[in-house]
């Protein structure tokens, strides 16, 4: 047996650490059994989608210095890698296994899956779909599907029983029938869910070992139940910890910056980061701590992984960073650095929004500096505004945070629209509104245009610098977290 694993990552935001986490280890477990690594894209959710999204995520782990024997960009005999392309092999599967009575077409409306959440909800019971869609008879069923009635298919599930999981890591995991709902397999759009469109194309593209995170464990049983119902032999199943904040939390964005591309603009090391995500809950046979991704690969055993919660710790990763720049020589820090920040294609479009405001070349750098720093050394007195209290600039902070937070595309005239609309739902001039965010983009209280910056520094460095902005003046209290949310939600 050639053993295959796969990464399917979705295209719909910034490319997640814990996306090269997860792909770090089916990578090494491939290579260190002389197998094959896939990466798919999984893009069902043609909302949220983007190709931006994707070509990111592309790049990010290419950067890392992860490389894939199969994929959308290189092809490959089971292609195609993209779920969108692929809608009907899903749609010909959910069919199937409606003819063979184990799956139903499902004509509930929103309204009425509502109404029934919130009855269960009221008796303490766990929501769920309640199988109304079983009752119907088949002539009505076939009566509304000739009206064209908006539908959906749904799996048939064991109303009582317990399912039994195979984990590589946990052994046997039990999760009982009636905890588990009867998931909808293809939406009204014809895409197919996560769950349909996951197992058929781990089994037509021959996958022998699914490693994920363990925030999928309570889906193993309808996973598990599609194989049976097909007939098919399922994948060997490992659910790996997830990455946690510091204080033991999930990563989130909000805690911690996630995305691939601002450890790449705030100057680490591919190798350091790989590095660092490779002691997420796994060590060497002699414990320490740099190793290259050969050399983990040429290590690698799946049961050195540890199952408590790993720790993503930025001070302990930029002391790793530190080790892997001290090793370089004089001439690979310099053809680094240049690399990270001063080329061309970088430097480039920074020149017309400082070419008319100097004088002689030693100006650029002061005008500058903000697109080749990290974090900026800001403090309270850098906010101080005429016109703007602490508590009003640390206030505009937050919501903007939240507003680019929710851009899908990055680009000036899109965030342009965005603040100012949020200026005028704050009823704060546009000038003023912008005061804050200046300091924390640039550094400065006037620069560069500062719309231009953001557009330019990206989206992962730019939310990073105004976070820390609203943390340097205080962050958010409790209570104020909760009444700002509300208000913030009135304005979309």
């Amino acid at each position: 047996m050639t053993v295959r694993t796969r990464i399917a990552p979705s295209p719909t935001g910034d490319p997640h650490v814990g996306t090269a986490y997860i792909a770090l280890f089916n990578l090494c477990f491939a290579r260190q059994h002389g197998g094959q690594f896939i990466l798919r894209i999984e893009d069902t959710d043609q909302a949220r989608s983007t190709d931006a999204s994707e070509r990111m995520i592309l790049e990010s782990l290419k950067w890392l210095g992860l490389e894939w024997d199969e994929g959308p960009d290189v092809g490959g005999e089971f292609g195609p890698y993209r779920q969108s392309e692929r809608g009907g092999i899903y749609r010909q599967y959910a069919e199937q296994l409606v003819k063979q009575g184990d799956a139903f077409y499902c004509f509930a409306t929103p309204e009425e899956l509502d109404e029934m959440r919130k009855e269960q909800i009221a008796r303490k019971e766990t929501p769920k779909y309640d199988g109304r869609g079983l009752a119907l008879p088949e002539e009505e069923v076939q009566r509304r599907l000739a009206a064209g009635e908006p539908r959906v298919i749904r799996m048939k599930v064991p109303a009582e029983g317990v399912c039994v999981v195979d984990d590589m890591l946990r052994g046997k995991i039990e999760i009982e029938w009636s905890q588990v709902d009867m998931q909808i397999l293809l939406k009204q759009d014809g895409m197919p869910t996560y769950h349909l469109a996951n197992v058929v194309d781990d089994h037509l593209m021959a996958i022998t070992h699914v490693i994920r995170g363990e925030e999928w464990i309570n889906s193993a049983p309808k996973h598990q139940l599609l194989y049976q119902y097909f007939d098919w032999q399922m994948p060997q199943l490992c659910h790996m910890p997830l990455l946690r904040n510091p204080d033991k939390s999930k990563l989130s964005k909000r805690k911690n910056p996630t995305s691939i591309n601002y450890y790449e603009r705030m100057g680490f090391m591919p190798e350091a980061l790989l590095n660092y995500l490779g002691r997420m809950g796994w060590s060497m046979p002699d414990e320490r701590e740099q190793f290259s991704l050969q050399e983990m690969i040429e290590y690698f055993d799946i049961q050195r992984v540890s199952l408590g919660g790993p720790i993503f710790d930025q001070e302990k990763l930029s002391w790793l960073n530190g080790q892997w720049l001290r090793n370089l020589t004089a001439d690979e820090f310099a053809g680094r650095m240049q690399q990270w920040a001063v080329n061309e294609s970088y430097l480039k479009p920074i020149i017309p929004l400082i070419q008319s405001r100097v004088e002689t070349f030693s100006d650029a750098l002061p005008l500058a500096g903000f697109f080749l720093a990290g974090m900026l050394k800001i403090g309270e007195a850098d906010f101080s505004h005429k016109k703007l209290d602490l508590d009003s600039c640390r206030k505009i902070l937050q919501f903007t945070t939240w507003t680019v937070e929710q851009l899908q595309d990055w680009d000036k005239d899109v965030i342009y629209q965005a603040l100012s609309q949020l200026a005028n739902n704050m009823e704060v001039k546009f000038k003023e509104f912008l005061f804050p965010i200046f300091v924390a983009i640039t550094g400065s209280g006037s620069s560069v245009s500062v719309l231009d910056a953001m557009a330019l520094l990206g989206p992962d460095l730019s939310r990073a610098r105004l976070r820390y902005g609203a943390e340097v003046l205080g962050g958010m209290s409790k209570k104020e977290a909760k009444r700002w949310e509300k208000e913030f939600r009135q304005f979309n």
